[in-house]
């Protein structure tokens, strides 16, 4: 019962937080410096299988595992392009190897991470190696039954996606990337989740730069409306440009 009152206290706080999002002081701009879209994302894309023919082989609603995943192999994985290629067998087992770290654990150290030999980038090994790196990366059926997922379904008091922007702002600025779920529950059209990678002020607001699993081709784009206090999906794959809703995920144990 004691896990249980935790749990639920975590969730209210995660709902109703109150605290300033913007501080004091802080750059009109900041990117994530060890990031590269174009270098450090999966040159697959998670699909939508209502808008795809059926087939065996159709990778879709893994966007909260190639999301992980993403944030995963940026933090505790090292690519060697001058090492020797190994077979997929190998593969799949140092993509296990960067899985089995949680990612909201810190970053390692450039000599303790998972090496991938024989290709210079993330972009480059996942299109070489597509079977290996899906089939390492963690199953989907957790994601999508998370228990932080309700929170979608809760009201928001004012002052909370303001409090979601400044931690993002924050962690950006500091050199980390931010995993967020993006919905407009009811609407049952966006329940999704990107990474924050970038941000830039613009006029009344702030614009993160994100990256879409369901888009690998460019960066997405979400935007802090100042004055309504709320989130607008500025380019998110298929889904107008319209007030979103914005979580945190995956950033402790709990949450």
């Amino acid at each position: 019962m004691s896990r249980i009152a935790v749990v639920v206290l975590a969730l209210l706080t995660a709902a109703c937080a109150l605290t300033p999002a913007l501080p004091a002081a802080r750059p009109a701009s900041a990117a994530v410096p060890s990031f590269s879209f174009a270098d450090d994302t999966f040159a697959f894309r998670n699909m939508i299988a209502a808008r795809e023919a059926p087939r065996p082989d159709l990778y879709a609603h893994h966007c909260f595992v190639l999301a992980r995943g993403l944030r995963q192999f940026h933090s505790f994985a090292r690519f060697d392009p001058t090492a020797p290629r190994v077979d997929s067998e190998e593969y799949l087992r140092r993509v296990r190897a960067v899985t089995s770290h949680e990612p909201w654990d810190s970053p390692l150290p450039p000599a303790e991470r998972v090496v991938i030999p024989g290709f210079a980038n993330l972009r480059a090994f996942s299109a070489a190696e597509e079977h290996a790196v899906k089939a390492g990366l963690n199953a989907r059926f957790w994601t999508l039954v998370h228990w932080t997922n309700w929170r979608v379904t809760f009201p928001l008091p004012d002052g909370h996606q303001a409090s979601v922007l400044g931690e993002v702002l924050d962690e950006i600025a500091a050199g980390r990337l931010a995993q967020l779920l993006v919905t407009n529950w009811p609407k049952p059209e966006l329940n999704h989740t990107v990474v924050a990678y970038a941000y830039r002020d613009v006029g009344d607001g702030v614009e993160l730069s994100v990256w879409d699993p369901n888009d690998p081709a460019s960066p997405g784009s979400v935007r802090f409306d100042a004055k309504r206090e709320h989130f607008i999906a500025t380019r998110v794959y298929d889904t107008p440009v319209g007030p979103i809703r914005v979580f945190r995920m995956y950033y402790s144990w709990l949450l």
